[in-house]
């Protein structure tokens, strides 16, 4: 995965300029007791398919595309981890609460 440049330095006429990347800081994992996870429905954008949005997740990307695939796999549908959030396909949202209170996550349910 290529790097970004975040200042938009497209030319520099210094032959030895070099970039200097800041480091992305590794996002600690905050154990599930202290998590509050929002699950809602969303229906923008989707040709009105019903997609199951967990959102609230603070940790590592990993963390969270594990905690992605256990909750598509529970629930045996496809779905995908996009912006911080998880995206399962369908009105999942009572099972997807079950598995995450037995996981130790606290759970809000948001909207209707």
């Amino acid at each position: 995965m290529a790097k970004k440049n975040k200042k938009n330095i497209v030319y520099s006429t210094n032959p030895d300029f070099e970039y200097d990347y800041d480091e992305d800081e590794t996002m600690a994992t905050l154990p599930p007791q202290k998590q509050t996870l929002k699950v809602m429905i969303d229906k923008k954008q989707r040709k009105g398919k019903a997609v199951t949005l967990v959102a609230g997740f603070i940790g590592s990307g990993d963390d969270l595309k594990d905690l992605g695939k256990l909750l598509k796999s529970k629930c045996g549908v496809g779905g995908t981890v996009k912006d911080r959030e998880i995206l399962i396909q369908g009105d999942h949202r009572d099972k997807i609460i079950e598995i995450l209170n037995k996981e130790n996550y606290k759970t809000k349910r948001v909207g209707g």
